[in-house]
């Protein structure tokens, strides 16, 4: 039997094991969630729906009082979204480039990821789409800048756009209108490629200082502590002197940030750890307090050990606990603040793009989410404003909910779709 074929039947087994043994109906949500113990994977589950796109006027499901459009077609792996002052749409089209398979596992983990686009040869562009006549709809498209190494995050600090690729974050000179970037951009800081490949970006109210979210390279340290230095962390990047710290640490994969306008505190969401059952433990949104770490590998939600791991007593005693649980392995990637009146019937929260779970038995996530706040913090459960990503047998996946931002007419969200190929629009019905 090939190595593939073999890989094949581990992802089935295990998830026709998973099954007989039963997982539990109930996402670990909210505040105060209730998280089932772990339970070790002998195996890790694997379970990926086949990417099927959208076709013959398929659309997501739209929340009561909203619908939807496609905004820009076409893309190749879409999955970041910056809007410009101007209204400009930025998005950077790239995906990981895996590199060879170590082990069996490996091979098992990048035939399940192949199945829905998620590896592969990376368009590494961002581009840019102007809807001129204000309908919705992007009439025109241009490279804004190609050649980069899997491009993500982006940020504009008046005639400075910093863009976050896998090794680093780039800064270019811009003109207010300008279609393209021109030059090589400059260096700012450096970081370590492979693993969690995504640089998201994010400038400060007063656009003194990007934050960068650098993800693990491994699951659980399972390389030792040295390969993850600087990794599983926000950066704080001094836009005026250069200089670059880590902002909070313990964040095992943090990707979307969004700042909190009532209180001016920073907001991320995190993909926790693999191995532990389907909702153990459950990925989240937080806070994030300048110095603070949030456990990982040694423990998950606040101070629960991860036996797995070599422990570290004094780093589990002063991890912070989570603000708000997301379910297991829902892959929360996208993140933005919405404020009151964007959309009718949502009032002010954040939205999250749920990429979507691999790591369950029964799938999580492939939605696009809504968290109420009250008072500068998460105020109830959460409410789906896009769904229909997967089909009712989780063998399909029509679309993967991303990247997420406010459209330049304020009264429209937009959200990436890198399995649709597809920039989703949603407004008032």
């Amino acid at each position: 039997m090939s190595l593939l074929a073999r890989a094949t039947a581990i992802v089935g087994g295990t998830v026709a094991m998973m099954r007989r043994i039963g997982a539990p109906n109930l996402q670990a949500m909210g505040q105060k969630p209730v998280i089932p113990d772990a339970r070790r994977q002998g195996i890790m589950t694997l379970k990926m729906p086949v990417a099927e796109g959208w076709k013959d006027g398929h659309l997501p499901t739209c929340a009561d009082g909203l619908k939807v459009n496609a905004f820009a077609t076409g893309l190749d792996h879409p999955r970041w979204i910056e809007v410009l002052p101007n209204g400009d749409v930025l998005i950077a089209e790239s995906k990981e480039q895996a590199g060879p398979p170590q082990t069996l596992m490996d091979h098992a983990a990048q035939a399940t990821m192949r199945r829905v686009k998620a590896i592969g040869n990376s368009a590494n562009r961002v581009t840019l789409w102007r809807d001129e006549d204000g309908d919705g709809v992007a009439e025109t498209r241009t490279v804004f800048v190609e050649n980069q190494n899997q491009p993500f995050g982006m940020a504009l600090i008046g005639n400075q756009f910093f863009l976050g690729n896998t090794d680093g974050i780039k800064v270019f000179s811009y003109t207010e209108g300008a279609t393209e970037l021109v030059g090589p951009g400059k260096t700012l800081v450096e970081f370590k490629p492979h693993g969690h490949w995504t640089r998201s970006l994010i400038a400060s109210p007063d656009q003194s200082k990007i934050y960068a979210g650098v993800g693990s390279l491994t699951n659980i340290a399972d390389q030792g502590m040295d390969v993850e230095e600087g990794r599983a962390a926000i950066w704080e990047l001094d836009v005026a002197t250069g200089e670059a710290r880590l902002f909070a640490t313990g964040l095992r994969n943090a990707v979307g940030t969004a700042w909190e306008p009532s209180t001016g505190t920073l907001w991320t969401v995190v993909n926790e750890r693999d191995g532990l059952g389907d909702e153990t433990p459950p990925d989240y949104l937080t806070s994030v307090a300048d110095g603070g770490f949030y456990g990982w590998p040694y423990s998950y939600w606040g101070d629960v050990v991860d036996d797995r791991v070599a422990q570290a007593p004094d780093m589990v005693a002063k991890a912070i606990q989570p603000d708000y649980a997301l379910g297991g392995h829902t892959a929360s990637l996208g993140l933005c603040w919405i404020p009151e009146g964007t959309l009718p019937g949502f009032g002010e929260g954040m939205a999250i793009g749920q990429h979507g779970s691999w790591n369950r038995s029964k799938l999580s996530g492939y939605k696009l989410i809504f968290i109420p706040f009250k008072d500068g913090k998460p105020a109830g459960a959460p409410r789906d404003i896009l769904s229909g990503f997967l089909s009712e047998d989780e063998k399909l996946a029509y679309g993967r909910p991303v990247g997420v931002a406010i459209g330049a007419d304020r009264k429209s969200l937009l959200m990436a779709d890198d399995v649709g190929d597809v920039i989703w629009r949603v407004s008032a019905a």
